[in-house]
């Protein structure tokens, strides 16, 4: 058990989950059974009973990447199983604290526990069909001297933990927080992974449209991009 307690660490991102549309972009439950294609690689997505894990659920394990790479950057020992204060999560997540607002993120870990992923993506220099949850296990943890919960513990899975250890993430901004539309968070992780540094980086609308997961008509799509 590792707790996460460094509050400078960069914010880091996967790059499987960045390239591939593994979180809804629903605000609302959503049910859908999906199956994505990308050449070789086949992603298969069975929900919850609560849904699906949503772009804003991701936090939880962008916090818990970042606070990873930060401790195996300063050569100290990492694990699959960590804890950390909720507040502080918060407030590295640009989220408010108490209240209704840790019940979100109790049904958020709940959405990424029982989730199942079916997929051959590599990770880790590895390319395998594997079922997994994004999470293996999860919880909250309360002092007994009082009534609120106080810690968040959770043990993530064999797959991103590959990718943690092979160093298959990289830095993604602050203020990937701020942003409040999910497909604007999508349209980010898309831009980080494949533009990168680059000055320009060229897609197709449809190819786009498949990658960020929208099930919205192109003729939408299209404009909400605009929007955007």
């Amino acid at each position: 058990l590792f707790v996460l307690d460094i509050a400078d660490a960069v914010p880091k991102d996967d790059l499987a989950s960045m390239e591939h549309p593994l979180f809804s972009l629903a605000t609302k439950p959503d049910m859908r059974h999906l199956e994505y294609r990308q050449g070789d690689n086949v992603l298969k997505i069975r929900p919850s009973p609560l849904g699906l894990p949503t772009i804003f659920d991701k936090d939880i394990l962008i916090f818990v990447i970042s606070q990873l790479m930060a401790r195996k950057n300063k050569g100290q020992e990492i694990g699959d199983t960590v804890r950390f204060s909720m507040r502080e999560m918060c407030i590295a997540i640009n989220r408010p604290i108490g209240g209704d607002h840790y019940k979100r993120i109790e049904n958020a870990i709940d959405r990424l526990q029982g989730t199942q992923f079916v997929t051959n993506v590599r990770t880790g220099k590895e390319t395998e069909r594997r079922t997994f949850s994004m999470i293996d296990e999860g919880g909250m943890v309360k002092n007994e001297a009082f009534t609120r919960n106080d810690y968040c513990e959770i043990k993530i899975s064999r797959w991103l933990m590959r990718a943690i250890e092979a160093n298959e993430v990289v830095s993604i901004s602050r203020d990937y927080f701020r942003l409040r539309r999910p497909l604007e968070r999508r349209l980010y992780e898309i831009a980080r992974k494949f533009c990168g540094n680059k000055s320009k980086w060229q897609i197709g609308l449809a190819n786009l449209q498949d990658r960020t997961g929208s099930n919205a008509p192109l003729k939408r799509f299209r404009l909400n991009l605009r929007e955007i």
